[in-house]
């Protein structure tokens, strides 16, 4: 399921159909469920409401499940890619736009690995509007945190990321 859906479309769609849309914003199982069982949404600000509400009445296990479906970013090869065109965006996109070397896709490269050897789950950002260095700068500060605060912090970055899949699913801007 890949087209946009209006809210309409969303609250009437049969319910395994629903939950592969709300797997499109994020995989954890329990959090999907309570969704799918929370419709029909009366407004996009509802539904992001009760969103953010189930996701906050998850455990860490949901959290961790969640994490496990975003793409590891430890491949230098796709960093370089994704960060090649990162001079050509928009400034609304980016405020502060920096064209990723090669050494800041090097470190960025390592200290995904290094954080995920240290907290046993992948760097977990909102990545949106971010440069590589601004990326990087965010993995560096936080790997000096203890494992409950990064668990938190990585929730947090995955409700922001949920949000704007949530507006990409209804074809809205956030």
């Amino acid at each position: 399921m890949s087209k946009t859906l209006t809210l309409t479309e969303l609250n009437r769609l049969p319910a395994a159909d629903a939950r592969l849309a709300f797997a499109q914003c994020c995989v954890a199982a329990r959090w999907m469920d309570a969704m799918v069982a929370s419709r029909p949404f009366a407004t996009v600000e509802q539904l992001h409401q009760v969103a953010a509400d189930h996701w906050q009445g998850l455990e860490e296990a949901d959290y961790l499940q969640a994490f496990e479906g975003h793409p590891k970013i430890g491949d230098v090869s796709s960093l370089k890619q994704k960060y090649a065109s990162t001079k050509t965006l928009a400034a609304g996109e980016q405020s502060r736009v920096d064209e990723a070397d090669d050494s800041v896709i090097n470190a960025l490269a390592s200290g995904n690995q290094a954080y995920e050897d240290r907290y046993g789950f992948i760097f977990i950002v909102c990545a949106s509007g971010k440069s590589a260095a601004e990326m990087l700068a965010l993995l560096q500060a936080r790997l000096h945190n203890d494992r409950g605060t990064e668990i938190q912090n990585a929730a947090d970055e995955q409700a922001k990321i949920t949000r704007l899949r949530i507006n990409k699913l209804l074809g809205l801007t956030d």
